[in-house]
Protein backbone atom coordinates (compact mmCIF):
# COMPACT_ATOMS: atom_id res chain seq x y z
CA UNK A 1 0.00 0.00 0.00
CA UNK A 2 1.56 3.27 -1.17
CA UNK A 3 0.38 6.08 2.08
CA UNK A 4 1.62 10.29 1.81
CA UNK A 5 0.00 12.38 3.41
CA UNK A 6 1.80 16.05 3.43
CA UNK A 7 -1.35 18.25 4.50
CA UNK A 8 -4.67 17.85 5.46
CA UNK A 9 -6.91 19.43 2.85
CA UNK A 10 -5.40 17.77 -0.14
CA UNK A 11 -7.23 15.30 -2.13
CA UNK A 12 -7.96 12.19 0.21
CA UNK A 13 -8.03 8.54 -1.35
CA UNK A 14 -7.49 6.37 1.24
CA UNK A 15 -8.54 6.24 4.90
CA UNK A 16 -9.17 4.40 7.64
CA UNK A 17 -12.34 4.86 9.94
CA UNK A 18 -12.74 3.48 13.07
CA UNK A 19 -15.16 1.00 14.30
CA UNK A 20 -18.43 1.39 15.99
CA UNK A 21 -19.60 -1.54 16.93
CA UNK A 22 -19.62 -3.69 20.18
CA UNK A 23 -17.73 -0.57 21.41
CA UNK A 24 -18.42 -2.34 25.57
CA UNK A 25 -20.46 -0.69 28.49
CA UNK A 26 -20.77 2.61 29.35
CA UNK A 27 -17.34 3.54 31.57
CA UNK A 28 -17.66 4.32 35.01
CA UNK A 29 -16.37 8.01 36.18
CA UNK A 30 -13.01 6.88 36.67
CA UNK A 31 -12.95 4.93 33.29
CA UNK A 32 -13.06 7.99 31.38
CA UNK A 33 -10.38 9.40 29.71
CA UNK A 34 -11.58 13.00 28.55
CA UNK A 35 -13.41 15.61 29.99
CA UNK A 36 -16.09 15.30 27.24
CA UNK A 37 -16.77 11.42 28.23
CA UNK A 38 -16.92 12.49 31.78
CA UNK A 39 -19.16 14.87 31.61
CA UNK A 40 -21.69 12.53 29.50
CA UNK A 41 -20.98 10.05 32.32
CA UNK A 42 -22.20 12.34 35.06
CA UNK A 43 -24.55 13.32 33.28
CA UNK A 44 -25.88 10.24 31.96
CA UNK A 45 -25.64 11.00 28.33
CA UNK A 46 -22.81 9.28 27.07
CA UNK A 47 -24.27 7.72 23.42
CA UNK A 48 -25.85 4.56 22.57
CA UNK A 49 -24.18 1.96 20.35
CA UNK A 50 -27.18 2.56 18.05
CA UNK A 51 -26.56 6.12 17.59
CA UNK A 52 -22.49 5.94 17.49
CA UNK A 53 -23.19 3.23 14.39
CA UNK A 54 -25.62 5.81 13.03
CA UNK A 55 -23.84 8.31 12.81
CA UNK A 56 -20.46 6.53 11.53
CA UNK A 57 -23.04 5.04 8.61
CA UNK A 58 -23.77 8.71 7.64
CA UNK A 59 -19.91 9.89 7.50
CA UNK A 60 -18.68 6.48 5.65
CA UNK A 61 -21.15 7.12 3.31
CA UNK A 62 -20.00 10.97 2.30
CA UNK A 63 -16.04 9.37 1.73
CA UNK A 64 -17.31 6.76 -0.55
CA UNK A 65 -19.29 9.31 -2.29
CA UNK A 66 -16.23 10.99 -3.29
CA UNK A 67 -14.38 7.66 -4.55
CA UNK A 68 -12.38 7.56 -0.96
CA UNK A 69 -11.05 3.93 -0.42
CA UNK A 70 -12.22 3.19 3.30
CA UNK A 71 -10.20 0.47 5.26
CA UNK A 72 -11.52 -0.81 9.08
CA UNK A 73 -9.85 -2.33 11.96
CA UNK A 74 -10.43 -5.52 12.79
CA UNK A 75 -13.11 -5.89 15.25
CA UNK A 76 -12.09 -6.01 19.66
CA UNK A 77 -14.91 -7.27 21.36
CA UNK A 78 -16.10 -4.55 24.15
CA UNK A 79 -13.53 -1.85 23.17
CA UNK A 80 -14.26 1.65 22.16
CA UNK A 81 -12.88 1.90 18.49
CA UNK A 82 -14.35 4.90 17.28
CA UNK A 83 -11.57 7.61 17.17
CA UNK A 84 -8.58 5.66 14.72
CA UNK A 85 -7.01 9.25 14.78
CA UNK A 86 -5.74 8.22 18.11
CA UNK A 87 -4.17 6.00 17.41
CA UNK A 88 -1.47 6.54 14.62
CA UNK A 89 -0.65 9.48 11.79
CA UNK A 90 1.09 9.25 8.53
CA UNK A 91 3.36 12.15 7.55
CA UNK A 92 4.43 12.52 4.16
CA UNK A 93 5.75 8.72 2.98
CA UNK A 94 5.80 7.21 7.08
CA UNK A 95 3.34 6.34 9.49
CA UNK A 96 4.00 7.13 13.11
CA UNK A 97 2.46 4.46 15.87
CA UNK A 98 1.04 6.11 18.84
CA UNK A 99 2.43 5.48 22.36
CA UNK A 100 -1.66 5.47 23.27
CA UNK A 101 -2.33 5.14 26.99
CA UNK A 102 -1.61 1.62 28.60
CA UNK A 103 -5.75 0.95 28.95
CA UNK A 104 -5.93 1.37 24.68
CA UNK A 105 -3.38 -1.55 23.80
CA UNK A 106 -6.02 -3.46 22.04
CA UNK A 107 -6.77 -0.52 19.63
CA UNK A 108 -3.36 -0.74 18.18
CA UNK A 109 -3.81 -4.26 17.73
CA UNK A 110 -6.25 -4.22 15.90
CA UNK A 111 -4.42 -2.04 13.33
CA UNK A 112 -2.31 -5.32 12.35
CA UNK A 113 -3.78 -6.63 9.09
CA UNK A 114 -3.65 -2.96 7.79
CA UNK A 115 0.26 -2.54 8.43
CA UNK A 116 0.96 -5.79 6.98
CA UNK A 117 0.48 -3.71 3.90
CA UNK A 118 2.62 -1.17 4.89
CA UNK A 119 6.45 -1.18 3.76
CA UNK A 120 8.26 -2.26 7.46
CA UNK A 121 10.80 0.58 6.54
CA UNK A 122 8.10 3.14 6.84
CA UNK A 123 6.26 2.28 9.80
CA UNK A 124 7.48 4.29 12.97
CA UNK A 125 7.45 2.75 16.48
CA UNK A 126 8.11 5.38 18.92
CA UNK A 127 10.62 4.90 22.23
CA UNK A 128 8.40 4.31 25.23
CA UNK A 129 9.19 7.86 26.52
CA UNK A 130 7.90 9.63 23.53
CA UNK A 131 4.18 10.22 23.74
CA UNK A 132 2.25 11.74 21.17
CA UNK A 133 -1.27 10.93 19.50
CA UNK A 134 -2.70 11.94 16.06
CA UNK A 135 -5.12 14.35 17.23
CA UNK A 136 -2.35 16.15 18.56
CA UNK A 137 -0.51 16.55 14.77
CA UNK A 138 -1.26 19.11 12.01
CA UNK A 139 -0.02 19.31 9.02
CA UNK A 140 -0.08 22.22 6.98
CA UNK A 141 2.86 23.43 4.04
CA UNK A 142 6.61 22.83 5.78
CA UNK A 143 4.79 23.03 9.32
CA UNK A 144 4.10 20.04 11.77
CA UNK A 145 1.92 21.92 14.81
CA UNK A 146 2.08 19.73 17.35
CA UNK A 147 -0.60 20.28 20.63
CA UNK A 148 1.54 19.65 23.91
CA UNK A 149 1.42 19.98 27.49
CA UNK A 150 5.19 21.06 28.76
CA UNK A 151 4.40 20.99 32.34
CA UNK A 152 5.63 19.22 35.46
CA UNK A 153 2.76 17.23 36.24
CA UNK A 154 2.03 15.74 32.74
CA UNK A 155 1.71 12.29 33.97
CA UNK A 156 -0.87 13.26 36.33
CA UNK A 157 -2.93 14.81 33.72
CA UNK A 158 -5.21 12.44 31.88
CA UNK A 159 -5.99 14.45 28.95
CA UNK A 160 -2.50 15.21 28.35
CA UNK A 161 -1.11 12.94 25.36
CA UNK A 162 1.95 14.74 24.09
CA UNK A 163 4.82 15.41 25.42
CA UNK A 164 7.85 17.86 24.99
CA UNK A 165 10.10 14.39 24.06
CA UNK A 166 7.79 14.15 21.09
CA UNK A 167 9.12 17.04 19.32
CA UNK A 168 12.55 16.35 19.54
CA UNK A 169 11.53 12.82 18.19
CA UNK A 170 9.72 14.12 15.29
CA UNK A 171 12.36 16.58 14.70
CA UNK A 172 14.70 13.85 14.51
CA UNK A 173 12.40 11.93 11.95
CA UNK A 174 11.71 15.06 9.86
CA UNK A 175 14.30 17.16 9.57
CA UNK A 176 12.93 19.12 6.80
CA UNK A 177 9.99 20.25 8.33
CA UNK A 178 9.48 23.14 11.09
CA UNK A 179 7.99 21.53 13.88
CA UNK A 180 6.09 24.26 15.92
CA UNK A 181 4.74 23.30 19.57
CA UNK A 182 1.62 24.49 21.27
CA UNK A 183 0.95 24.01 24.54
CA UNK A 184 -2.83 23.25 25.20
CA UNK A 185 -5.16 24.21 28.08
CA UNK A 186 -5.96 20.79 29.83
CA UNK A 187 -8.72 19.62 32.20
CA UNK A 188 -9.49 16.24 32.85
CA UNK A 189 -12.93 16.43 33.84
CA UNK A 190 -14.48 20.52 32.62
CA UNK A 191 -15.21 20.66 28.58
CA UNK A 192 -15.37 23.93 28.65
CA UNK A 193 -11.99 24.34 30.26
CA UNK A 194 -9.63 22.55 28.49
CA UNK A 195 -8.29 21.04 25.23
CA UNK A 196 -7.86 17.39 24.47
CA UNK A 197 -5.77 17.51 21.19
CA UNK A 198 -4.72 20.14 19.00
CA UNK A 199 -7.43 19.67 16.33
CA UNK A 200 -9.95 20.32 18.87
CA UNK A 201 -8.70 24.15 18.70
CA UNK A 202 -7.40 24.88 15.21
CA UNK A 203 -7.81 23.32 12.03
CA UNK A 204 -6.57 24.34 8.58
CA UNK A 205 -9.09 23.79 5.61
CA UNK A 206 -9.08 24.65 2.34
CA UNK A 207 -6.10 25.92 0.36
CA UNK A 208 -4.94 29.15 3.07
CA UNK A 209 -8.04 28.93 6.09
CA UNK A 210 -8.20 27.99 9.49
CA UNK A 211 -10.62 27.51 12.39
CA UNK A 212 -9.27 28.58 15.94
CA UNK A 213 -10.38 28.96 19.53
CA UNK A 214 -7.50 31.17 20.49
CA UNK A 215 -8.41 30.46 24.32
CA UNK A 216 -7.43 27.07 23.87
CA UNK A 217 -3.70 27.41 23.95
CA UNK A 218 -1.84 28.44 27.22
CA UNK A 219 0.00 31.65 25.75
CA UNK A 220 -1.98 33.40 23.43
CA UNK A 221 0.71 34.42 21.89
CA UNK A 222 0.71 31.01 19.81
CA UNK A 223 -3.01 31.70 18.50
CA UNK A 224 -1.77 34.92 17.31
CA UNK A 225 1.45 33.15 15.59
CA UNK A 226 -1.15 31.23 13.78
CA UNK A 227 -2.83 33.61 12.70
CA UNK A 228 -0.45 35.42 11.03
CA UNK A 229 0.89 31.99 8.96
CA UNK A 230 -2.44 31.68 7.92
CA UNK A 231 -2.10 35.44 5.97
CA UNK A 232 -4.23 37.31 8.62
CA UNK A 233 -7.58 37.95 10.54
CA UNK A 234 -9.66 37.98 6.86
CA UNK A 235 -8.43 33.98 6.18
CA UNK A 236 -9.77 32.73 10.21
CA UNK A 237 -12.49 31.64 11.18
CA UNK A 238 -12.97 32.54 15.35
CA UNK A 239 -14.57 29.76 16.99
CA UNK A 240 -16.54 30.97 20.91
CA UNK A 241 -16.37 28.88 23.62
CA UNK A 242 -19.67 27.47 23.07
CA UNK A 243 -18.67 26.23 19.72
CA UNK A 244 -15.36 24.95 21.17
CA UNK A 245 -17.28 22.63 23.17
CA UNK A 246 -19.37 21.41 20.10
CA UNK A 247 -15.83 20.93 18.90
CA UNK A 248 -16.46 22.90 15.64
CA UNK A 249 -12.81 22.69 14.35
CA UNK A 250 -13.04 18.95 14.17
CA UNK A 251 -13.72 19.08 10.44
CA UNK A 252 -12.19 16.60 8.14
CA UNK A 253 -11.72 17.90 4.59
CA UNK A 254 -11.81 15.70 1.52
CA UNK A 255 -10.22 17.91 -0.27
CA UNK A 256 -9.36 21.91 -0.84
CA UNK A 257 -12.79 22.28 -2.01
CA UNK A 258 -14.46 20.04 0.29
CA UNK A 259 -15.50 19.70 3.44
CA UNK A 260 -17.27 17.22 5.95
CA UNK A 261 -18.88 19.05 9.00
CA UNK A 262 -21.49 17.93 12.25
CA UNK A 263 -25.20 19.47 10.91
CA UNK A 264 -25.35 21.44 13.70
CA UNK A 265 -22.15 23.81 13.08
CA UNK A 266 -24.81 26.56 11.57
CA UNK A 267 -22.75 29.68 12.02
CA UNK A 268 -19.88 27.66 10.78
CA UNK A 269 -21.74 26.24 7.76
CA UNK A 270 -22.89 29.13 6.49
CA UNK A 271 -19.12 30.78 6.57
CA UNK A 272 -17.29 27.95 4.92
CA UNK A 273 -20.16 28.11 1.99
CA UNK A 274 -21.24 31.66 1.88
CA UNK A 275 -17.71 33.42 2.25
CA UNK A 276 -15.17 30.62 1.54
CA UNK A 277 -17.19 29.35 -1.39
CA UNK A 278 -16.45 25.29 0.11
CA UNK A 279 -18.55 22.53 -0.71
CA UNK A 280 -19.75 21.35 2.84
CA UNK A 281 -20.86 17.98 3.25
CA UNK A 282 -23.13 17.78 6.96
CA UNK A 283 -23.58 14.58 9.04
CA UNK A 284 -24.77 14.27 12.06
CA UNK A 285 -21.96 13.43 15.07
CA UNK A 286 -23.24 15.13 17.93
CA UNK A 287 -23.75 11.92 19.70
CA UNK A 288 -20.14 10.67 18.77
CA UNK A 289 -19.02 14.49 20.10
CA UNK A 290 -19.66 13.38 23.48
CA UNK A 291 -17.55 10.76 23.71
CA UNK A 292 -14.83 13.29 23.27
CA UNK A 293 -14.20 13.30 19.66
CA UNK A 294 -15.62 14.25 16.42
CA UNK A 295 -14.87 14.01 12.38
CA UNK A 296 -11.08 14.39 12.21
CA UNK A 297 -10.47 12.12 15.46
CA UNK A 298 -12.55 9.03 13.90
CA UNK A 299 -10.23 8.88 10.79
CA UNK A 300 -6.61 8.42 9.67
CA UNK A 301 -5.41 9.49 6.21
CA UNK A 302 -3.29 7.25 4.47
CA UNK A 303 -2.99 8.61 1.28
CA UNK A 304 -3.78 12.22 -0.22
CA UNK A 305 -2.84 13.35 -3.34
Amino acid sequence: MRIHVENETSRLRAVVLGLPNQSGPTPTLEETFDSKSYESVLHGVYPAEADIQREMDAFEAVLRKYDVDVYRPALVPDCNQVFSRDVGFVIDDKIIVSNVIPDRQEEIDAYEDIYRQIHYKQIYNLPESVHVEGGDVILYKNFIFLGQYDFPDYRQVKTARTNRLAVDYLRMIFPGRTILPLNLLKSDTDPYQGILHLDCTFMPVGKDKCLIYKRGFMNPRDADHLIEIFGGPENVFEITTEEMYYMNTNVFSISEDVVVTEEHFNRLNRHLREKWGMTVETVPYREISKMGGLLRCSTLPLRRD
